[in-house]
């Protein structure tokens, strides 16, 4: 396949940056041949495309970090290596996002009616819970976080089942984001345009990065948390398939998931506390 072979894990690592490239260009070529190919169900087949594309190079990933596991003996130093795979996940993820953004604002509106559907309508499911709760914001806290939690423990056990299953969970993540994005800087632009008629260029990369900042504050967090889960889940599947759970080494394999776990609970708790306590001051 070419675009599993544009990279490698070991090159990735090092120069993660490529991986928005990549994103993107797995996002935008999953779009395309969506609407070419299977318009009306656009919507899910751009997922499953991009997925596709992303998995050869996520599950090598995976069976390197594993790797580690073996012969690195300190976590402090496991942890840091960890972090490079984190960080081209993480790289791939925004790439995705960009991608559909880019092509939520440019393309006509009767296009991003089927080719983003299904993450419309999560996106108006969530906004219709929120709106319609008038709890208080430490019960909103504890609702978002456990919300993201059962999000969590499925990017956790799709890793553990499917090797590289977590990808399919942050591919749907970023189209609906992406969707979001793309629908906030849409309607910004529309009021701005009226009311201002966006005579000037400082102004329509005003409303962009308005909207990427409006869910990047707390959609950061809350995707790494995502990411190290799918790589805690990821390593023991793996580990299982290589049968390294017969080996002496299994229990670091087992401490270091259990530690990325964890790392993942705190993010999502910090990004539970930046939705309800930062985002809805600051827009």
């Amino acid at each position: 396949m070419v675009l599993e072979s544009l990279l490698y894990p070991t090159k990735a690592e090092s120069k993660p940056k490529l991986l928005l490239l990549i994103g993107f260009v797995y996002a935008s070529v999953a779009v395309f041949l969506s609407l070419w190919i299977f318009e009306k169900e656009s919507s899910f087949v751009m997922v499953f495309l991009t997925v596709l594309a992303a998995v050869p190079l996520f599950f090598s990933t995976i069976k390197l970090e594993e790797s580690k596991d073996l012969h690195i003996v300190k976590e402090r130093q496991l942890l840091k290596e960890h972090n490079k795979a984190i960080r081209f996940f993480m790289y791939l993820f925004i790439g995705i996002v960009l991608a559909c953004v880019l092509w939520y604002v440019v393309l006509p509106s009767d296009t991003i009616d089927y080719l983003f559907e299904k993450q419309i309508q999560t996106i108006s499911s969530i906004n219709n819970q929120v709106s319609g709760s008038a709890t208080a914001p430490t019960s909103m806290l504890f609702k978002i976080f456990f919300n993201n939690f059962k999000v969590l423990i499925f990017a956790i056990l799709f890793s553990l089942v499917y090797g590289a299953g977590a990808i399919f969970i942050l591919t749907w993540n970023a189209t609906v984001i992406g969707a979001a994005i793309g629908n906030f800087i849409r309607l910004q632009l529309a009021e701005y345009a009226g009311v201002v008629g966006l005579s000037s260029v400082a102004g329509y990369f005003h409303v962009v990065s308005l909207g990427l900042l409006k869910y990047a504050i707390h959609g950061i967090p809350e995707i790494l948390a995502y990411f190290y889960g799918g790589l805690a889940g990821g390593i023991i599947s793996v580990a299982i398939i290589r049968r390294h759970y017969r080996s002496d080494k299994f229990h670091n394999i087992l401490k270091d998931a259990s530690e990325l776990t964890l790392i993942s609970i705190g993010f999502l708790w910090v990004a539970a506390l930046l939705e309800v306590y930062v985002t809805p001051i600051l827009f």
